[in-house]
């Protein structure tokens, strides 16, 4: 049976319309998002479906790829397109801080801004926290982005980023996809040469943490700064 054939009161979009979205399931949600299943499900069952595959982790959603969703019939490359876009921006959301203008002083406060951008993200990527004097956030900006053991990032793209902001204090952050923090020789290297750049320029570099899903590894922290 297609959703369009099932009674008003159990059709996603009008429960959303009437209850509001939070009474909807993910599949549910997402039904709504690709409109219709296949021959044989319901864009609700077909949801299911997939959500089951992934233990119904919306993180684990997020990180298939166009292809890997393509593989469930009913879902083409518009759909697993909308799908994909639908989990960026929920990701987005949860990355975004209620105070932009908060104060960082510890690697938790970088964690905390940073752990949602990063989690789910396959490739290595570097991020520089901007801040000004009295560390207070300005914005965080990619500096890098590589594969899936490396992101090279270039020093002077850092300092770029710093001084045009008119930041005075930094903290670099990249994730390991690998799932360890241990930082690598390259990681070392960077961090050394990062730290000299800033105090010849007169930036404060306050840390530099590796993120992994669930934890980190602060540079401050281990005192290697």
């Amino acid at each position: 049976m297609v959703i369009k054939e099932w009674s008003p009161e159990d059709r996603p979009r009008e429960r959303l319309a009437e209850q509001g979205a939070e009474a909807l399931s993910n599949a549910e949600l997402l039904a709504i998002l690709i409109g219709s299943g296949n021959t044989n499900e319901s864009a609700v069952e077909l949801m299911k479906r997939v959500l089951h595959d992934v233990d119904n982790s919306l993180s684990r959603l997020s990180k298939m790829s166009i292809d890997e969703l393509c593989q469930y019939n009913g879902i083409g490359p518009a759909k697993a397109i909308t799908i994909l876009a639908a989990t960026e921006l929920g990701r987005r959301r949860q990355s975004i801080s209620d105070d932009e203008r908060r104060t960082i002083v510890t690697s938790a406060d970088i964690f905390d801004i940073m752990h949602t951008t990063l989690r789910d993200t396959p490739t290595e990527e570097a991020w520089v926290l901007l801040m000004n004097h009295s560390n207070k956030f300005i914005k965080k900006v990619r500096v890098s982005q590589g594969g899936l053991t490396e992101a090279i990032v270039d020093v002077r793209m850092v300092l770029k980023e710093t001084l045009l902001a008119n930041a005075t204090c930094i903290a670099l952050c990249h994730n390991h996809p690998s799932g360890n923090c241990r930082p690598s020789r390259a990681d070392d290297q960077l961090t050394e040469m990062l730290s000299k750049a800033c105090r010849t320029m007169r930036i404060k570099l306050i840390d530099h943490i590796v993120v992994v899903e669930g934890g980190y590894y602060s540079y401050a922290d281990e005192g290697r700064l």
